[in-house]
This record gives C-alpha cells, sequence and structure tokens, in this order.
C-alpha cells in the first residue's frame, strides 16, 4: 500500500486522492484550506479534484467490480472483520484527528467513530444479511428462490458533522454487498475519511473496489450524472440533498437523500425532572448542536413550563472551549462562516419577540481566542412563525416552546416540515403510546433523547428529512446495495425423458 503523507501529521501540505488503490496527489489547481475550528490553524490543503480524476476513479471502481462482485460473502466478511480491528485500534489516531479538523470534543469524536464502527461490526454478517428466499414446490416439481445481487458503482457524499460515521454509514456496507464505492467526503474535514480509508486498505480491501475524491458542488454533479456510477448516498443539507436526489434520478440513480432537521423534544409535567434536563441540554447543546439528530426544540407541556429557569441554570454549566481540551461540554462550530450564519440568526429571534434567557453571544475562550465559538444559547416564548423555529440553526441554540397538552405538541410537531427525529419526556405509558402512534416522524424516542436506531435497524428520518424510500445501515441499506433476481426452476430425471430435454414448464 502506497502510504498516504497526509495522515502522518495534522500539519501535512496535502490531502491526496484515493484512485485504484494509490494515494496520489492531485493535479488541479483548486485547493481549499482544511481548518481547526478552534484555533484557525491551517491542517492541509484539499483538493478539488479535476474531471479526468473523478472519470480515473469510477473507472478504477468500474474494473474492479469485474472481480470484486464474484468474491465470496465470507471473504468479505472477514475484511469487515479485520477493519473493525484496525478501527479500535487506532481510535485515539482517528478521535484526535477528527476533533482537530472538526471542533468536536475528543469524546464527541470517539462517539463518532464508534458509532459507525457499530455499522462495520454489522457488515461482518453479511453471510446471514444477504440471504434470499426459497419456496419448494410452487407448482409441480418447480422451486422458486431469490438471489441478492450487487449492483454496481456506487457513490457516497457526506457531510462535515460525522466525518468518520457517515462514511462508516456507507462504503462498508456498500462493498461487503459486492459493489465498488466513489467516496466524495466534505472538503471542510477529509482527514478523518482518508484515515478511515488507509486502514481500510490494510484490512484487504482490493484496489479500485474504495476510491475517495474531493471537490464541491462540480464534483457532487459529476457523481451525480456520471453513467457508470448506479446508486447515491447522501447525507447533507436539505438544499444540497434534494439536488442530489433530483438530479441523480434524472439520471436514472438510485438515491437516499438525509437531509436537514428540527427536532422536538416533548416533556411532560410527570416526566422525571433530572433525567429529562440532563438528557434535552445534552442532546441541543452537545457537538455544538451540529447534530443532524440534535434536540433543538423543546416543548414543555403545561405545568412543566415552569422548568425553564433549572433548563437555563444547567446549560450554564457546560464548558466552552476547545475540544481538545480536558472538560470540554461544547466546542466551536465548523466555520467562520457558520459562526456568522449562527448570530445572524440570534438576532433575527431577538427582533421577531423571543425571550433570550441564555446568551452565547460574544464567549471567549483562553488561549483560542480565534475559535469559532458560540456558547449555549436558549430562547423561550418562541412561536411557530419565527425564523428561529423554522429554520435549522445547526448551532448550540435551544428554542422553547409552551403549549398546553400533548394533542398540542403533536399538532406542532406534525405541521413541522422536517421528520428526522423527536423525544417525549414522561412516566405515562398511555402518553408514550399515544404519541409514537401519532407523531408523523421517522425515529421516535421515549424518554430517549437522540434516537438513532442501532445498526441491526435502519435509519429512518420522514418527510422533509429523507428522499427515497431506503435508509442508511440495517435491513433497507441491503436491498439498497443490492438488486433481487427471482429465479423459477424445474429440473427433470434423464431416464424419464428418454435423454432428452423437456423444456416445457406448467405452473398449473
Amino acid at each position: 500500500m502506497t502510504p498516504n503523507p497526509a495522515l502522518n501529521s495534522l500539519a501535512a501540505d496535502t490531502v491526496k486522492l484515493l484512485i485504484n488503490g494509490a494515494f496520489v496527489e492531485s493535479q488541479t489547481t483548486e485547493w481549499h484550506d482544511v481548518i481547526n475550528p478552534a484555533t484557525q490553524q491551517i491542517l492541509a490543503h484539499v483538493p478539488f479534484a479535476t474531471d479526468a480524476e473523478i472519470d480515473a476513479a469510477v473507472a478504477a471502481a468500474k474494473e474492479a467490480y469485474k472481480t470484486w462482485k464474484h468474491t465470496p460473502l465470507a471473504a468479505r466478511a472477514r475484511i469487515m472483520l479485520k477493519l473493525q480491528a484496525l478501527i479500535r485500534e487506532h481510535m485515539n489516531r482517528i478521535a484526535q484527528t477528527l476533533s482537530a479538523e472538526q471542533g468536536k470534543t475528543v469524546a464527541d469524536a470517539e462517539g463518532d467513530v464508534f458509532r459507525g464502527l457499530e455499522v462495520v461490526e454489522h457488515a461482518c454478517s453479511i453471510g446471514s444479511l444477504q440471504m434470499g428466499e426459497f419456496a419448494e414446490n410452487v407448482a409441480g416439481g418447480v422451486d422458486t428462490y431469490t438471489i441478492r445481487q450487487p449492483i454496481g458503482v456506487c457513490a457516497g457524499i457526506t457531510p462535515f458533522n460525522f466525518p468518520a460515521m457517515i462514511p462508516l454509514w456507507m462504503f462498508p456496507m456498500a462493498i461487503v454487498c459486492g459493489n465498488t464505492f466513489v467516496l466524495k467526503p466534505s472538503e471542510q474535514d477529509p482527514l478523518t475519511p482518508m484515515l478511515l480509508a488507509e486502514l481500510a486498505l490494510q484490512a484487504g480491501v482490493p484496489r479500485g473496489v474504495l476510491n475517495i475524491i474531493h471537490g464541491g458542488k462540480r464534483a457532487v454533479d459529476a457523481i451525480c450524472t456520471h453513467p457508470d456510477i448506479v446508486a447515491i448516498s447522501f447525507v447533507g443539507s436539505t438544499a444540497v440533498g434534494t439536488h442530489v436526489y433530483n438530479l441523480g434520478t434524472q439520471h436514472g440513480k438510485r438515491v437516499q437523500a438525509m437531509m436537514g432537521a428540527k427536532n422536538h423534544a416533548v416533556i411532560m409535567p410527570d416526566a422525571n425532572k433530572e433525567h429529562s434536563l440532563n438528557a434535552v441540554v445534552g442532546a441541543t447543546f452537545g457537538a455544538a448542536g451540529q447534530r443532524c439528530m440534535a434536540t433543538s426544540v423543546t416543548v414543555l407541556v403545561g405545568e412543566a413550563q415552569q422548568w425553564i429557569p433549572a433548563i437555563v441554570a444547567k446549560a450554564k454549566t457546560l464548558k466552552v472551549n476547545a475540544g481538545s481540551e480536558k472538560g470540554t461540554d461544547v466546542g466551536p462550530v465548523i466555520s467562520r462562516a457558520a459562526k456568522q450564519r449562527i448570530l445572524g440568526l440570534l438576532e433575527e429571534g431577538i427582533k421577531e419577540g423571543a425571550k433570550l434567557e441564555l446568551d452565547g453571544r460574544g464567549v471567549k475562550v483562553n488561549g483560542f481566542e480565534n475559535g469559532n465559538f458560540i456558547g449555549p444559547t436558549i430562547f423561550s416564548g418562541v412561536t411557530p412563525t419565527m425564523k428561529i423555529y423554522t429554520t435549522e440553526i445547526f448551532g448550540p441554540v435551544m428554542v422553547i416552546v409552551n403549549v398546553q397538552t400533548l394533542d398540542e405538541a403533536i399538532e406542532l410537531i406534525n405541521k413541522n416540515p422536517f421528520g428526522n427525529g423527536t423525544g417525549l419526556f414522561t412516566q405515562s405509558g398511555a402518553a408514550a403510546r399515544k404519541f409514537q402512534s401519532e407523531i408523523d416522524v421517522g425515529q421516535v424516542g421515549i424518554n430517549v433523547p437522540i434516537p438513532v436506531p442501532v445498526p441491526f435497524f435502519s435509519f429512518t428520518g420522514s418527510r422533509g428529512s429523507k428522499l427515497g424510500d431506503l435508509g442508511p445501515y440495517g435491513k433497507q441499506v441491503i436491498h439498497f446495495y443490492t438488486q433481487t433476481k427471482t429465479v423459477t426452476a424445474r429440473w427433470f430425471d434423464d431416464s424419464t425423458t428418454s435423454g432428452g430435454v423437456n423444456t416445457t414448464i406448467s405452473l398449473k
């Protein structure tokens, strides 16, 4: 394996492309800086791949598919077993790299890696996951069975907020099903995906089976329109996700697009107060609010409205600092542009009349004065027409909405265009059952703030948060990355056909 210099230190000069099993220097003239959001230190320069380099990556994947699709299931599973062992061995190295380029605390970074690792572990079960079905004697002497086969060259487009977990949602499941893969990670934090690719090659992924390109909209459009790519998995913003889905499907590709969110946590008056407060504060401000599953709206029902001072007090205990520093609860947001966008939305909230219960603007972090920091911020008195409610802020901001009944809370959530995740905090089984039955959201937590399913189940965001009918990982992704072939067969004993072949089949 050719070593990748971009992974040897956090002060590397350039990020490489991965094409046909080799880490190669791009010939592009367009480069962007990979910046530590806590310090503004330039960690590396990432290339925006040329059209020829993108074509070369896809061509390598297409050529590798010819042999990889015939690789036995057990051989593919053994590669996944090696990959999960290597990820565990290098967990600290991956987390440190992730923290430096994305800004998460090291603990959050380890969680990012671990949730992806769980999917790799699930991929090791491909022998049972990719099984078909069999029915004997559906007619006289006729059997029918299905087989699941790979589909070809697949691609993934991943966001900045989970540079380990989301690539690990995609390429392990795609390639373990017998496909080959082209990954375009976020240009804001590409070092982590490149490190994962290095480990994948060490685990035995053959050359051309996994390829990585870098870039912006031009690279995205090239993936969506390339005639040799058959399926695209996307996670990111609603605007880009809608574009990818529309352009990809117009060009005949399977597309799954996980997009924006506005997740609500409903707190009933009978909820366990300490547990509920810890849950919503952690789910709102963890990872600086930069999760598609972040709980950005807290809905207080009836007398639970009296808990606002306790929520504010809990949020004030959170420590804002660089992700590399021990004891940090809230790190920086990804970029200066992201910070300015969030600050603009906070100003909108004030202008629209929401009450600023906790102001995170202007927070100063000693030793990291240039960091993109915003402290925990809380608005109360928010209405569904305010921009801070209708917009995915993607920062450490909680908006609090008051309602009088559970029915009002359900109606509020169901009117929101997004359907990624929601949670209910209560000690009433009847309330929980009503909520999970009537809520129109893909992922529901009962006394759980971020209900992301384990890999045995599929990520099931809905409505404006998802395009495409199949989600990442779990059983659904096996369907996404394979095609079903149904075989109806009848065999004859030569002695009964005088040595000839009877080609007549009757299903009567």
